[in-house]
């Protein structure tokens, strides 16, 4: 019990040179570490490298400008049982979709693609933002792997590319769909619309990509929310097997 309180304790520090061999923090990170927690040379802390990896440090060089440390540990994540991709429409609210990015992080999603589609009034995302969330978010849920954020890219170019997962779409469009909970896949990819959802072009397009049309439940859901259920089905799935 002690062992589990101690590590839900953790301060967690993003490191990703250390996964190269190189042992200090970031200008950032550094600040963080000296002047809001008041670590000193001598005090142990812990850090991810964001590829999957904690690691247990003890500070050489306490400096607001760089933290220098000796690697004590190291141990790995333990890895999930499946890999999640949602591919889904940047939100007008650009909040909205920054609280799915959190929410996602936290309960388990390897990639998030934001794809521009015929109804998005949001076409622009800000990427270096939004990754900030994602590793606030990493580090908070106490993990140790980054979910990729690609940059937003269209409808048309999303289906150039070659998609090795087993892909779903979810649509407002009265349409035959299965539920998503009765065929949950270990490597899902799960395409999600904009709030004007996607135009039945764009639907007859990913049925042609062998996309199979999912039902997310009975309620009309925004997409950010529509993000958070997709996620928490697969991940509630995964935990039950």
């Amino acid at each position: 019990m002690r062992a589990f309180f101690y590590f839900r304790s953790m301060q967690l520090f993003y490191c990703p040179e250390v996964f190269e061999g190189s042992c200090y923090l970031s200008n950032e990170e550094s600040r963080h570490c000296v002047k809001v927690l008041r670590k000193q040379e001598g005090d142990v802390i812990h850090l991810i490298d964001g590829k999957g990896s904690f690691y247990e440090v003890e500070i050489t060089v306490a400096s607001q400008k760089k933290v220098l440390f000796d690697i004590v540990k190291q141990w790995s994540e333990a890895p999930r049982s499946y890999s999640l991709h949602i591919a889904i429409a940047p939100t007008k609210n650009n909040d909205r979709y920054e609280w799915f990015l959190e929410k996602a992080t936290e309960i388990g999603v390897d990639e998030i693609t934001p794809v521009v589609c015929a109804h998005s009034e949001r076409k622009v995302i800000k990427q270096e933002r939004m990754e900030k969330i994602i590793l606030s978010a990493t580090k908070q849920s106490l993990k140790a792997k980054l979910p990729t954020l690609n940059p937003a890219i269209s409808f048309k170019e999303f289906f150039a590319k070659e998609h090795l997962s087993d892909c779903f779409i979810a649509h407002c469009e009265e349409q035959d769909k299965t539920s998503l909970q009765s065929i949950v896949s270990d490597n899902s990819l799960i395409l999600i619309g904009p709030e004007g959802d996607f135009s039945s072009k764009e639907i007859n397009v990913a049925l042609i990509h062998n996309f199979k049309p999912v039902s997310l439940g009975s309620s009309r859901l925004r997409t950010e929310t529509a993000g958070i259920v997709a996620c928490h089905t697969i991940a509630l799935h995964h935990e039950k097997v």
